[in-house]
C-alpha cells in the first residue's frame, strides 16, 4: 500500500521572506511609501527633526538639505533638543525592536543622518516626542513609562486626534492636544501597573472643544479612549 504524500512544511516567514526593502524601523516602500523620517545631526549641540512623508522621491541628503533651508517646514511634527531626544532614544528603540522581531522584521537602530521609521510606529514615537518637547526633563522618564503602559491603538489614536488640530512642528505646540499629550504622558500621576485607567479620562474635555477633529478622523480600527470608558 503506497504512502499518502507528506503536506509540505511552510517555515515561519523571515525578514528575508517578507522582503529586502525594509529600512530602518520597519519601513518598506514597496508596500507603501507613507513613513517618517528621524533625522539627528552629526553636531550634539544641534536639534534632532522628526518629519511625515507620503512619498520616498527625496534622497536622504536632500532631505536633510530641504530641513536646513526651512523647505521641510510643513512636514515636520516635532523638533527636539538633542539631550531630550538622547533621553528616548534608547527606549524608543528597544519598544520598537521587540515589536518588529515579533513579526519577523530586521531591527533597526538610530543613526547620525536620516533614519526611516514606518507610518505606525512613526506617529507613536511623535506622540512621545510631542509629550517631552516642552517637559522638564526629570518628568521624561514618567513620560516613557506612560507611553509605554498606552496600547499601540491608543498611540495611534491620539496621535491622529493631535495631529489633525496642532501636529505642525511650531504652530502646533504647546497648544491644545498638544499641551493635553504632555501632561498625560508627564505631569498626571499614573500608576505603572495600571497607566490607562488614568488616562482614560484626561481628554475628555477636549473632546467637546472647537479646536480638534472628530472622531471620524482616527485612525481606522483605533481603540477610542472616551468611548471605552
Amino acid at each position: 500500500m503506497s504512502r499518502a504524500p507528506r503536506s509540505k512544511v511552510t517555515e515561519p516567514r523571515t525578514d528575508s521572506a517578507r522582503g529586502f526593502n525594509v529600512e530602518g524601523f520597519g519601513f518598506d516602500p514597496s508596500k507603501s511609501e507613507h513613513h517618517f523620517r528621524v533625522t539627528i545631526p552629526a553636531k550634539r549641540d544641534e536639534r534632532v527633526y522628526i518629519s511625515e512623508h507620503f512619498s520616498v522621491e527625496d534622497t536622504a541628503e536632500r532631505l536633510e538639505l530641504n530641513i536646513a533651508l526651512g523647505a521641510e517646514d510643513a512636514k515636520l511634527r516635532v523638533i527636539l533638543p538633542r539631550i531630550k531626544w538622547d533621553d528616548i532614544a534608547d527606549a524608543t528603540q528597544l519598544e520598537f525592536n521587540q515589536r518588529l522581531r515579533q513579526m519577523n522584521v530586521k531591527p533597526g537602530k538610530w543613526k547620525v543622518g536620516s533614519t526611516p521609521v514606518s507610518r505606525l510606529l512613526g506617529k507613536e514615537l511623535v506622540l512621545l516626542a510631542w509629550a517631552i518637547e516642552d517637559a522638564d526633563p526629570a518628568l521624561i522618564p514618567a513620560a516613557i513609562r506612560n507611553w509605554l503602559g498606552l496600547a499601540s491603538e491608543e498611540r495611534w489614536w491620539l496621535y491622529t486626534m493631535t495631529n489633525a488640530a496642532t501636529g505642525h512642528a511650531i504652530t502646533g505646540r504647546n497648544k491644545g492636544w498638544r499641551k493635553a499629550v504632555r501632561y498625560a504622558l508627564t505631569e498626571n500621576p499614573v500608576s505603572e501597573h495600571r497607566p490607562r485607567r488614568a488616562l482614560s479620562g484626561l481628554f475628555e474635555d477636549l473632546a467637546d472643544s472647537d479646536f480638534i477633529s472628530s472622531d471620524a478622523d482616527a485612525a481606522p480600527g483605533a481603540r477610542n479612549p472616551k468611548k471605552e470608558q
